[in-house]
């Protein structure tokens, strides 16, 4: 039977830090999905205790904020060619992506204030692009929030699809398509447009329609 060692014989553990703890919840969010990313799941891949962390990281709502920082740094940067609504529906494609690949980040993004400096990048980014087409400052200041918003509840509604969420879909289509034109005259007669195009194509005209709608509606 082996004899259990000395604490003094062990090697000592690095030092937390708030880039350690961050870097160690990525590596459990790729492995294991957002699901799986609590204090507790943490503390135990940092072998340390959950109170330990909360001298750096508040809580499970802040811990998901500052992974969604880190992540926003794969979101790319804007094309060199294009005009400027093009480069700005580039980058919000690149932002939603990002939360594709990341399951369960979506619906984090929701509540999640990022404040790191790829969330702050990536405002810039957009306000410049904004800037670019002279939209003016403070049309800009609400449409980026709302430029998120959309993208954000996009990737929400669309990265955790599952087999049931197709059948749901596929029963409500059939309603659409067979609504009576007596009852419901404009959705009998819209039905086929209702439930027209794919997911990207739909995506990239909401992008658009906001964009234009941003660059013309003062703010009162």
């Amino acid at each position: 039977m082996t004899a259990p060692r000395s604490r003094r014989e062990r090697p000592a553990k690095p030092a937390l830090t708030r880039a350690g703890i961050i870097s160690a919840a990525l590596a459990i969010l790729r492995a294991e999905g957002l699901a799986r990313l609590t204090m507790r799941r943490l503390a135990q891949e940092l072998d340390t205790g959950a109170a330990s962390l909360y001298v750096y990281v508040r809580n499970t709502v802040e811990l998901h904020a500052a992974v969604l920082d880190e992540l926003l740094g794969e979101v790319e940067p804007p094309p060199s060619a294009g005009s400027w609504e093009q480069r700005l529906e580039a980058v919000l494609g690149s932002y939603t992506a990002v939360l594709f690949r990341y399951p369960g980040l979506a619906q984090s993004a929701l509540v999640a204030r990022p404040r790191g400096d790829h969330y702050l990048r990536l405002v810039d980014t957009l306000l410049a692009l904004l800037a670019e087409g002279d939209v003016p400052r403070s049309q800009a200041a609400w449409g980026v929030d709302l430029l998120l918003q959309v993208a954000t509840a996009t990737a929400a509604e669309h990265a955790d699809e599952r087999p049931e969420d197709s059948d749901e879909w596929q029963a409500l289509a059939a309603v659409i398509r067979t609504a009576s034109p007596e009852k419901y005259p404009h959705l009998a007669a819209s039905g086929p447009e209702l439930l027209s195009g794919a997911p990207g194509e739909r995506m990239s005209w909401a992008f658009r329609a906001l964009i234009a709608g941003i660059a013309h509606t003062p703010r009162t």
